[in-house]
């Protein structure tokens, strides 16, 4: 008997002990983005946080046994906000490029975008060659701003009468409306999943793009445990189909990737 209640004891103690291993690790990730920049992550008219990034994470953070806080803050001091520990991850239409992955500890690239100029749709600027000493709107510390600094639209951008930056993609809409500049580059989630939408005969995205990209999640160097159970999660969720029906209901096609 008291060999048999040893042994029954050994085995409770076992499973306690990968019971406890298993509880390990953190149970909150708390997400950076910019809160204007639909579809990918707003407010809606319920002054609710939706879109597509929204509902992967909440999945993705489901899968992974962790709560999940969105937190919105300024686009151009998001490195700060992660270094600090203010928030876990920028989980927002984050494009990869060299750059950032020497500051950042990139997710697997899970979705595609690319970088467009948008016009008013009575503007006479039909090519990127038409934007010769025009007046340019980008967000600040965003894609449409690195890519005017690279070799390949230095050119460009030298020819430029202006750059303008701002905070986030309602207000350079804004400017588009009031004529205040005649362009921006803004990613293509935005312009065809949301404002080419909403506003069909507002705007004109034109033909030549500023180039193809892929996106992913941004974590701290040094945090390794957010990312791989991150990557497993969306592992899952590409596998089963998730992924692709997320990316129909908020982009009505899969903009997914399934092999990177």
């Amino acid at each position: 008997m008291k060999k048999l209640l040893a042994v029954v004891m050994g085995m409770m103690m076992m499973l306690m002990m990968v019971t406890g291993c298993g509880s390990d690790g953190p149970k909150k990730m708390v997400i950076g983005l910019d809160d204007n920049f639909a579809p990918m992550g707003y407010r809606n008219e319920k002054n609710e946080i939706v879109g597509m990034d929204i509902d992967l994470a909440r999945e993705a953070c489901k899968r992974a046994g962790m709560e999940v806080e969105f937190k919105p803050i300024d686009w151009g001091a998001k490195e700060a906000e992660l270094k600090s520990k203010r928030i876990d991850a920028i989980w927002n239409c984050f494009t990869v490029n060299p750059e950032r992955e020497k500051v950042y500890g990139m997710s697997k690239s899970y979705i595609t975008n690319s970088q467009l100029v948008v016009v008013p749709k009575d503007s006479p600027i039909k090519t990127l060659a038409d934007l010769k000493g025009k007046v340019v709107a980008v967000q600040d510390d965003s894609t449409g701003s690195y890519l005017l600094e690279q070799p390949a639209h230095k050119d460009m951008a030298a020819g430029l009468k202006e750059i303008r930056k701002y905070p986030d993609f309602a207000a350079i809409y804004m400017e588009l409306d009031n004529k205040r500049v005649d362009a921006a580059i803004v990613d293509a989630v935005l312009a065809r999943g949301y404002y080419d939408k909403k506003k069909p005969d507002t705007y004109r995205i034109l033909d030549e793009t500023m180039g193809d990209e892929v996106v992913a999640i941004a974590f701290r160097k040094d945090d390794k445990e957010f990312k791989e159970r991150i990557d497993k999660a969306m592992d899952e969720m590409k596998k089963d189909g998730t992924c692709k029906k997320i990316s129909e209901k908020w982009m009505g096609a899969d903009i997914t990737l399934y092999n990177k």
